[in-house]
């Protein structure tokens, strides 16, 4: 799947902030080697430097397009590879800010990485959880309809392609990794026409528009008024409720420590 760094900057800030949240809970003072998996245009990734301006940081994305924009004077070294293929030895603090939900094999990722890391590293992960909401069921169901049902067979994600926080809690906890899980949803108030399907553009729609080619206008226009039904604008903009999980942990400093309670994140 091709990515449009214009198209996905259009919401840059409200697409940020789930990135600063998470990193406030990453402990690290002096990491060594910082790497952001799937940094899409670095743009989040040079925040990384400033903050460990003393650490090796890296960031690598499976798009081509995104990484041609990413900052050349940042102090990262920026690359083109897959997630699933990342070896994550010796890493301090492994970020990735909303990628996972990409990759079907996640899970057994985030397995891996755990075994990986340097002793007291840390693993910061945010996804997106709104597979369920308007915005995504919608697409859904009008891809299963008998007009798209066949050039989009089995082109979107399902409902399960980003797991509980209960069950992401458990995967870390079991991998050894003393783990803060939560879970929060940000109301954006987007202006202009059609806001919910320009968001969608950048993200979650890509795929069905790169599967129809020709025929992802006469798609848009259907899935347009759908979401202006469930999306109606209200006196101050177009209110677009968005889920997101994020889960922090950290490895024991010594083998055979005992992991330590996960830090309740505050939030109720």
């Amino acid at each position: 799947m091709t990515w449009d760094p214009q198209q996905y900057a259009r919401f840059a800030d409200d697409r940020s902030r789930p990135f600063h949240d998470l990193l406030a809970r990453v402990g690290a003072t002096a990491p060594r080697e910082v790497v952001d998996v799937g940094c899409g245009t670095g743009a989040l990734t040079a925040l990384l430097a400033r903050r460990w301006p003393q650490a090796r940081v890296r960031g690598f994305d499976s798009s081509a397009e995104m990484v041609a924009q990413a900052p050349a004077d940042a102090g990262v070294e920026f690359s083109v590879a897959d997630a699933r293929g990342f070896d994550a030895t010796g890493v301090d603090v492994l970020v990735s800010n909303a990628v996972l939900q990409w990759v079907p094999e996640h899970r057994d990722l985030l397995v891996r990485w755990a075994g990986q890391l340097a002793p007291g590293g840390e693993l910061a992960v945010q996804v997106p959880s709104n597979l369920g909401a308007p915005s995504h069921a919608l697409m859904r169901e009008l891809a299963d309809s008998p007009r798209w049902r066949g050039p989009l067979s089995g082109v979107l994600r399902v409902g399960d392609a980003v797991a509980e926080p209960g069950e992401y809690l458990d995967l870390l906890q079991g991998a050894g990794l003393a783990a803060d899980v939560w879970r929060t949803e940000y109301l954006h108030v987007l202006a202009g026409a059609d806001p919910v399907l320009e968001w969608v553009r950048g993200t979650g729609l890509r795929p069905v528009l790169q599967a129809l080619g020709a025929q992802a206008a006469e798609f848009e226009r259907e899935y347009a008024a759908l979401l202006r039904r469930a999306y109606p604008p209200r006196e101050h903009g177009t209110v677009f409720g968005f889920r997101r999980t994020f889960l922090v942990a950290r490895v024991p400093t010594r083998v055979g420590t005992p992991v330590e309670a996960g830090v309740s994140s505050g939030r109720a």
